[in-house]
């Protein structure tokens, strides 16, 4: 028993210094074309999972209709696809360069087996040192939810909405806004703002001297 407990102690201590030793030298994996580190997968998952547990809503606040998957559908264009790729088709060339490589969402099961709330938490606030970006300062909230339901019925998607996202489709630029919609509270506060500001007052010219 006692030399059980010896080697465990023996093991914790050999372990960080293995690891501050391969960090120091220089030989940890940090180019996105290295292997992860030891329990680095699994650890990360795990506290990705409490995390998202813990936080994502409770509910759907809208429905997964047609108008909201096809506007999902330009969400994933815009933002997703470059990424995430196509319905049809293989990785994109930014998808292959990338580690963790991004799975695919819209082609096998993808998230359609994750609730709904826990995608939109991880599209709403990202994930550290996987590239996942935050999009709750580029998209709005009713944005952030039609992906995520585009997301979650990426398997049972009306016919309409799939022809959006083959490949070809999604590498035609968009018509839509870089910037986004903005939401109808902004808007009005906007509107505030132009009818409270004051008119420029014009300049008098110069006189010229005698």
């Amino acid at each position: 028993m006692g030399r059980l407990l010896l080697g465990l102690l023996i093991g914790l201590c050999v372990l960080p210094l293995f690891l501050l030793a391969a960090i120091f030298l220089g030989v940890a994996p940090v180019a996105t074309s290295s292997g992860a580190l030891p329990f680095e997968e699994p650890l990360e998952s795990m506290a990705v999972h409490a995390r998202v547990a813990k936080e994502a809503p409770k509910g759907v606040p809208i429905s997964a209709d047609e108008a909201n998957l096809i506007a999902g559908a330009k969400v994933y264009r815009d933002h997703c696809f470059v990424c995430h790729g196509a319905m049809t088709g293989p990785k994109t060339k930014f998808q292959q360069g990338l580690f963790p490589l991004p799975p695919f969402l819209l082609q096998g099961k993808g998230v359609t087996d994750d609730p709904p709330t826990q995608t939109y938490w991880v599209v709403k606030n990202g994930i550290r040192s996987t590239g996942m970006p935050a999009f709750s300062n580029t998209l709005t909230d009713t944005q952030l939810w039609q992906v995520t339901l585009l997301l979650a019925n990426a398997n049972s998607l009306p016919p309409g909405v799939k022809q959006d996202l083959t490949a070809t489709a999604l590498r035609t630029p968009s018509t839509r806004p870089a910037v986004p919609d903005q939401t109808p509270a902004q808007d009005e506060l906007t509107s505030r703002q132009r009818s409270t500001k004051p008119s420029p007052v014009a300049r008098k010219a110069p006189r010229r001297p005698h």
